[in-house]
């Protein structure tokens, strides 16, 4: 990987990790048109700690509060800490379990497209249906087991955690610039351990000759994560999600078609006759 490659992959990482598209699709896709080699899943989970970093420096002010009040028993302090803490055990439980699955089958391209269109469907639904109206102040612990359940969804490639875990808070009642702000807290625990993982994993390739350009694509992620953070809270504050929605579906069906006329499998076999890495691993 060239620093060019890991400026566009750190860039990309952040504009998409926080909105409802799914970073780890357009990871895998936008390789898949520029013919360059898929990043995997190791370099995707550590480039994250850069915008988990963007996450705790955006929302320090809440972190601080919720460890200042986790002990005080029924404060809303409390019930974000707990919320988020029982929250977390899904993903990192399956996480594991089905590791070798995740970063294998899951990755094909007829598995993102199909992701992109179902979160995408499940959003809107969201969010016509259940018309939230709690605000922060109202978090309960259950509504971190409801929304700690769909960020277990976020695992299959094309869903987004974001937009997962949005549709979780919106359905457990919450209003939709709460849904993201809760969302992002949530996801902090799983992220940071999965980077972590990941980076521990895989650290001769990620941090010997690949060092440079994983630390500038996490710096690149930084920066537009945090950007994108507060532009979209802002955004759900006046508006629907219906465009993301609208962006999902019509990306998913390009890519179930694009797969089906084995179009990414051209793009490889294109790669190696040229002497390049392998596109696209993992193909439907």
């Amino acid at each position: 990987m060239d620093f060019l490659q890991a400026i566009v992959y750190g860039i990309l990482q952040g504009l998409t990790e926080w909105l409802p598209i799914s970073s780890t699709a357009h990871l895998r896709i936008v390789p898949a048109f520029l013919g360059w080699n898929d990043p995997g899943s190791a370099f995707t989970a550590t480039i994250q700690l850069g915008t988990l970093f963007a996450v705790l420096v955006f929302f320090r002010k809440d972190l601080v509060n919720v460890f200042k009040g986790w002990r005080v028993k029924g404060s809303a302090e409390s019930k974000v800490f707990w919320g988020i803490f029982w929250g977390t055990i899904p993903i990192i439980v399956i996480g594991f379990l089905a590791k070798d699955f995740i970063k294998g089958p899951l990755r094909s391209m007829t598995v993102i497209g199909s992701a992109l269109i179902v979160m995408g469907l499940l959003m809107l639904i969201a969010e016509r249906v259940a018309q939230g109206k709690r605000t922060f102040d109202q978090i309960t612990v259950k509504d971190g087991l409801i929304v700690g359940a769909f960020q277990a969804i976020s695992l299959i490639p094309g869903s987004s955690r974001s937009g997962s875990t949005i549709t979780g808070a919106l359905f457990a009642g919450l209003d939709r610039a709460t849904a993201a702000r809760y969302s992002f807290l949530l996801s902090i625990p799983s992220v940071l351990a999965a980077g972590l993982y990941e980076a521990y994993s895989e650290r001769k390739d990620l941090f010997g000759a690949g060092m440079g350009p994983t630390l500038v694509a996490t710096v690149f992620a930084f920066i537009f994560g945090y950007a994108s953070i507060g532009w979209f809270i802002r955004l759900l504050q006046k508006y629907s999600i219906l465009p993301f929605v609208i962006y999902r579906v019509i990306l998913g069906v390009i890519i179930l078609y694009l797969a089906s006329t084995n179009w990414f499998l051209e793009k490889r076999l294109e790669g190696n006759r040229t002497g390049g890495h392998e596109a696209v691993r993992h193909l439907p």
